[in-house]
């Protein structure tokens, strides 16, 4: 009987010790994920740096334009949260027509809307939806690895930004 109680003890003392580690875990990754989203989220200062006249600009017929990349950015930081972690746009966001949205000051309102929800979003999100279960593109994988898809989404479109800016002789507000 001793015995018993002594494991029992010992797994009480082993689960208690873990659960104060998980959540830091958590804390941890919640920091990281919006430290990587920041720093992605640099693609709004050089939308706004890009002149309104090259918004229609593409480097070929068969890719997307200037604000076709950061209507497609601010987009699938919605769709994302939405589809995939039950977090709903807000009521006045049709996530299904923001890529049509064209104009340099309807696309950089987007965008910037587009952050601030994923932003917000991450600080109110209950840390269990880090953990939940759900699908992406055809797999089941949990929050963390939503939130991980859409950093490496927005950081290839920030790569593609870069690339048209410079195309178009346009330094990187940053890198001034």
């Amino acid at each position: 009987m001793k015995k018993r109680i002594g494991v029992c003890l010992l797994v009480l003392m082993i689960m208690l010790g873990i659960q104060p580690l998980q959540a830091q875990e958590t804390n941890n990754f919640k920091n990281q994920f919006s430290r990587h989203f920041d720093y992605a989220s640099r693609v709004l200062s050089l939308a706004k740096a890009m002149p309104a006249e090259l918004y229609s600009w593409r480097p070929s017929e068969e890719v997307m334009s200037v604000e076709e990349v950061y209507t497609h950015i601010a987009r699938y930081n919605y769709y994302y949260l939405d589809e995939n972690l039950g977090i709903p746009a807000p009521d006045d966001v049709n996530i299904d027509n923001i890529e049509s949205i064209t104009g340099k000051e309807e696309v950089v309102d987007i965008l910037e809307r587009s952050i601030a929800h994923v932003k917000n979003a991450i600080k109110e999100m209950p840390d269990s939806k880090l953990q939940e279960e759900t699908q992406l593109y055809g797999n089941a994988v949990n929050g963390q690895a939503v939130l991980m898809q859409l950093i490496t989404h927005k950081s290839e479109h920030v790569g593609q930004s870069i690339a048209y800016a410079r195309m178009n002789g346009i330094v990187p507000p940053w890198n001034r």
